[in-house]
């Protein structure tokens, strides 16, 4: 993985040193995934819409993720603050300051990858502001001669020669985790708990998760606003919330193939065939060793499997495409316990740039019985 300070490179020269890597981040939604007909464009659901228009409503969300990380800044931040005691959305189309800077950031990043690197979203908010709402014009001694950070969170990936093959690592994992036959004989599952997530103000509430093979996945939780719903038939996928700027919201590009993915995961045997390259490489998370495998397909992003030194799976981080750049999702994985020979986690992490959400299992059921209609599209909640 890349080593570095946090912006231990000004901002201009990492615009141009960009194009040194822009082969290996020409990265596309693939043309074979068929989203749900029901897809709604930014325009048609937000008002006021300037130059994010045309965009599905989960990656206009996404695009509003990356100038909150970009810029260490939360809605009111950039928006008028009459969005905290509004009753409709109708708030966050007024226009502020901020909000027309930052249409003219779009703009100009725009113009930037047009003019040097033929349209890929090779510079984006993050290239000067990282997590800073002024860029810095003036280099940092204490980043240019201070200790270097290792990010093994990086989509640019470079390969490590000394680590082992991909094949050892999925092996290794396959055995920790109960052995080709526990593995493969896992099918389907039904699993309870408690949730907490932005959407139930991190108050935990009932959780129940139901899954099968390969990759189907439908997960309910009963918050004090109503029922919050992700579902993935193994096709589509879809995300129903309190509060959410249409009822159920279908996920498209990244955020699909990355809903199939997570579900896949809860079945390992089916990961390692999944992507057509893996390339492995060798980092740290909270100061302990990790393998880490980043799995590609053509025209799709990437995948970052990261492993500890027992061969458990720790960490998964993913990216959506968005108009201005790409995002992360990243999964956490934990408290490993055996369920009929297999061993599973029950802590479940997920951080992105719109949120977090915890879900603890208290009890996993293996090999039930589901019904097709469990994995169909939620029907909104009145």
């Amino acid at each position: 993985m890349r080593r570095g300070g946090r912006r231990a490179i000004a901002c201009m020269a990492a615009v141009f040193a960009c194009a040194l890597f822009s082969q290996t981040m020409d990265v596309l939604v693939s043309a074979q995934q068929k989203p749900d007909p029901d897809v709604r464009i930014s325009e048609q659901v937000f008002k006021n819409i300037q130059v994010l228009k045309g965009i599905p409503t989960d990656e206009f969300l996404d695009t509003m993720g990356m100038f909150a990380s970009a810029l260490a800044f939360d809605c009111v931040s950039c928006h008028s603050e009459q969005i905290a005691t509004a009753a409709t959305l109708d708030a966050f189309a007024i226009p502020t300051p901020r909000i027309q800077m930052a249409r003219s950031m779009v703009v100009m990043t725009n113009r930037i990858n047009q003019m040097f690197f033929g349209g890929r979203n090779r510079v984006t908010c993050f290239t000067c502001h990282a997590s800073d709402n002024r860029p810095d014009m003036v280099p940092s001694l204490a980043l240019q001669y201070g200790e270097l950070v290792e990010d093994p969170y990086e989509l640019e990936f470079i390969p490590a020669f000394s680590a082992p093959s991909a094949d050892e690592i999925f092996a290794k994992h396959i055995k920790a985790i109960g052995g080709p036959a526990a593995v493969g004989s896992l099918k389907s599952f039904v699993a309870n708990g408690t949730y907490a997530g932005y959407d139930t103000g991190l108050m935990q509430v009932p959780v129940e998760i139901f899954a099968e093979a390969p990759n189907k996945r439908n997960i309910v939780a009963r918050g004090p606003d109503g029922l919050s719903v992700w579902t993935t038939d193994g096709t589509n996928s879809w995300r129903m919330q309190p509060n959410t700027p249409i009822p159920v919201i279908p996920m498209t590009g990244g955020n699909l193939s990355g809903a199939l993915t997570d579900a896949m995961m809860l079945f390992p045997s089916a990961i390692r065939a999944a992507f057509e390259k893996w390339q492995v490489s060798l980092s740290e998370i909270d100061g302990r060793p990790v393998e880490v495998l980043q799995g590609t397909r053509e025209g799709r992003l990437p995948v970052n499997l990261y492993f500890d030194e027992g061969g458990l799976l720790v960490r998964l981080v993913r990216w959506n495409q968005t108009t201005v750049g790409p995002v992360p999702t990243q999964l956490d994985y934990s408290d490993y316990r055996d369920v009929s020979g297999v061993r599973m986690p029950f802590h479940w992490k997920m951080t992105w740039t719109g949120g977090e959400q915890t879900i603890i299992l208290k009890e996993i059921r293996p090999n039930v019985l589901i019904e097709n209609a469990r994995f169909a599209r939620p029907a909104p909640v009145q």
